[in-house]
């Protein structure tokens, strides 16, 4: 397989992407083309530096760059010859099977929705956010922020990727559904979710009802639907709670000496749970429903996080996960056809 890498999209873009690209080369055996996209000179050098030179990369040279303050649709229409523009373009044209680019979430988005399209049926795009919970299984929340303002068909399309993502990508054999609600009665919510749920209880999926946010980190569910409003106040929310707790335990953790001895015989414990809740695990969200495969890393990516980005991309890649989602699609149809027959 062949993926390409937008070199200059994050915080510690070059260093941190080209360092994790060359971990995902060393690991993946079956990548056999990885492409660095970017200002070639500044990926030259940090190649160099890291002492990786391997015949399965190659750098495709792009000399503009889009900004986190940039406006994202303005910026990707009038850099066309941006690294995130380049590195939709191999997708485009066959010469690669996905992409990976941390940095601006709205210039990904809106590079692939432009230039890939979207899939046959598939009306827009959804960021299907993989989260961890205590069950130790993770949960799929789509959409993280792709499509502010939804329909209730949109919303069963979401419902629809996420569940083929959960199930072939993260191995859920039988991926329960949950719409994001204000309580778990079918007649709780707003228009949209109330007509959400009545296409929802009719499509071919393991759909359980509405869920609360109390549900979202209980393993109860394994993707939520919400549209892409108030998936991000989500993600921003819950991030900005975890940091909080971060400071504040450690806070509490060194008031005193005899805390601090505790805090030492329960470093492995914290450790491991750093790891569990790091955005490096993952590496980045995947954008459903664009005709070719696009994996979004977090702006603050270090090397661990692109690195498991580009391994996340690859294993979409081998499921064929787009294929999957285009066949949730034609069930969905057919079953609305067959109810419209009298």
């Amino acid at each position: 397989m062949r993926i390409a890498v937008d070199a200059m999209g994050g915080d510690f873009a070059p260093q941190a992407i080209v360092e994790g690209a060359l971990l995902a080369v060393r690991e993946c055996p079956d990548l056999e083309r990885l492409y660095l996209v970017g200002d070639e000179r500044a990926i030259q050098a940090e190649i160099t530096r890291c002492g990786g030179v391997s015949e399965r990369i190659e750098v495709r040279h792009a000399a503009e760059t889009i900004g986190m303050n940039e406006s994202p649709a303005t910026a990707v229409r009038r850099k066309k010859d941006s690294s995130i523009n380049r590195a939709v373009d191999l997708v485009k044209n066959g010469e690669a099977d996905a992409v990976f680019a941390a940095g601006s979430t709205g210039a990904a988005v809106a590079s692939a929705t432009l230039k890939l399209r979207t899939l046959e049926g598939i009306r827009r795009p959804g960021i299907a956010v993989v989260m961890p919970t205590p069950a130790d299984k993770p949960m799929v929340l789509i959409d993280g922020g792709a499509t502010p303002d939804c329909t209730p068909e949109i919303l069963l399309q979401f419902a629809i990727m996420g569940s083929a993502y959960s199930r072939n990508v993260l191995g859920q054999s039988e991926p329960k559904v949950g719409l994001m609600s204000v309580g778990t009665e079918e007649a709780k919510g707003n228009i949209l979710s109330k007509e959400a749920f009545e296409l929802l209880e009719q499509a071919p999926l393991r759909f359980i009802g509405n869920v609360e946010g109390h549900d979202l980190f209980e393993g109860v569910v394994d993707v939520v639907v919400c549209d892409g409003f108030t998936g991000n106040v989500i993600l921003k929310t819950s991030e900005s709670a975890a940091h909080a707790i971060g400071k504040w335990l450690k806070r509490e953790l060194t008031r005193n000496p005899v805390r601090l001895l505790g805090s030492l015989l329960l470093s492995g414990g914290l450790r491991a749970l750093k790891r569990k809740i790091s955005k490096q695990t993952y590496g980045g969200a995947p954008l459903l429903g664009v005709n070719g495969i696009c994996i979004i890393g977090h702006g603050s990516s270090d090397q661990i996080a692109a690195k498991n980005g580009i391994l996340q991309a690859a294993q979409a890649v081998r499921v064929r996960v787009n294929e999957t989602i285009l066949e949730g699609v034609r069930q969905c149809t057919a079953i609305a056809r067959a109810e419209a027959v009298p």
